[in-house]
């Protein structure tokens, strides 16, 4: 077998053959090149494993020469080299290296045995958006051994124009790794790479809808009735706005409503499901003739008829958008109508448990964001109040 120096040039000189054959290097016992008959060339580097004579033998491929040049391969061979002389194993520490788990299996480990099992269909449809549009991309094909805190905090500050989404997806990835946190083959126990990453401050936004606007929604959602507007919206996402408007409930709790959870003789919605469990939503007057002048659909259970046959709605951002723009509140979300249902009944004078007894809320902490629209009228009593004082005192004073 032919020893020569292995340069760039001397590489470049060899020319192909009919049968694959190796060059010996001259100077780095082990290292060669291999010259294959298509005009391929690979570099190798040979060794026992242990070093000692008889010991197994192994010829990994350092790589292709081209994308590796000459100087780059002889540095690996050496690296490697090194390693044998410790009584290592390179060949076995590189396939053990491409068997190391990644992150995408990561995920999918989190999904099918963690969210498809304890979490509620929204919460696990959230967890799949989150990870197949945005963590998957990013960190699936990377080793989990080799996702650091340096990593996720980079990738975390790339998001810093939207905080929330930022947030979300940072406390989803820390999920992910506490759930594998006591699998000692995948991770430390007790510590993984989010720990210690700061999220962003958020600041709660507060949109409540003033009595202009509701007029505004109002005017519009006729418009869209009577297909008056630039495009045509459904009448079914026409029907669920009012109803958003009108009971307060979260948009996907109306989106999913069956006709059998309307209860028409106890004037309410009796759901069997929710982001706080089963709960009640009362509806006044307006919001049960809204639903006793909708439509129903044969063989479909639900309130919001969908496109696809006995399916419910599934998009209505799409309709919401073109009544926005009609309205001009292009700064208001649907979300924000659950807020203003609440708003309002907090400028009336009612309790904070009774508001959030209405919204079907676990924790009165989640209520009290409407605690300052109480004041309103108290100050409007208290303003009452201090003029008739004022009157009196002057009365006294000018007596």
């Amino acid at each position: 077998m032919q020893k020569v120096k292995l340069t760039k040039r001397s590489v470049d000189a060899f020319e192909p053959q009919d049968t694959t054959y190796t060059l010996r290097d001259a100077e780095l016992g082990g290292f060669s090149l291999r010259v294959y008959s298509n005009g391929r060339r690979a570099f190798f580097y040979r060794y026992r494993v242990g070093g000692g004579r008889g010991a197994p033998i192994r010829e990994p491929k350092i790589g292709d020469f081209g994308p590796l040049t000459v100087d780059q391969a002889r540095g690996i061979a050496k690296d490697w080299a090194a390693e044998v002389r410790r009584g290592g194993d390179p060949m076995a520490n590189r396939q053990a290296e491409r068997e190391a788990p990644r992150m995408s299996a990561l995920f999918d480990r989190y999904l099918a045995e963690h969210a498809a099992k304890r979490k509620k269909a929204s919460s696990l449809r959230n967890d799949v958006r989150m990870i197949e549009k945005c963590l998957r991309p990013h960190f699936g094909s990377v080793r989990v051994k080799d996702v650091t805190r340096q990593k996720v905090r980079a990738y975390h500050a790339s998001l810093e124009k939207t905080p929330y989404e930022a947030n979300r997806q940072l406390a989803l990835l820390s999920k992910v790794f506490t759930f594998v946190a006591d699998d000692l083959e995948w991770i430390d126990r007790g510590d993984h790479p989010v720990k210690g990453v700061q999220r962003f401050k958020e600041t709660k936004r507060r949109r409540y809808l003033s009595q202009a606007e509701i007029a505004r929604l109002g005017e519009a959602l006729g418009k869209a009735e009577a297909g008056e507007l630039e495009r045509a919206v459904s009448s079914y996402a026409v029907a669920m706005l009012r109803l958003l408007m009108l009971t307060g409930a979260r948009h996907g709790e109306i989106l999913t409503l069956r006709w059998d959870e309307v209860n028409f003789d106890r004037g309410c919605l009796e759901l069997n499901d929710s982001k706080t469990g089963a709960k009640e939503v009362f509806l006044s007057p307006a919001a049960r003739q809204l639903l006793a002048d909708l439509p129903r659909e044969a063989d479909n259970p639900h309130v919001i008829v969908g496109k696809k046959p006995g399916s419910h709605m599934v998009n209505v951002k799409d309709s919401w958008a073109v009544i926005r723009k009609a309205a001009d509140l292009d700064d208001v979300r649907i979300h924000d109508l659950r807020h203003t249902f609440a708003s309002l009944g907090a400028r009336a004078g009612m309790s904070l448990p009774l508001i959030g007894a209405l919204l079907g809320h676990r924790s009165p902490q989640t209520t009290a964001r409407y605690a300052h629209l109480a004041d309103d009228p108290l100050l409007d009593a208290a303003k009452t109040i201090g003029a008739g004082l004022l009157e009196m005192f002057g009365s006294a004073r000018n007596g």
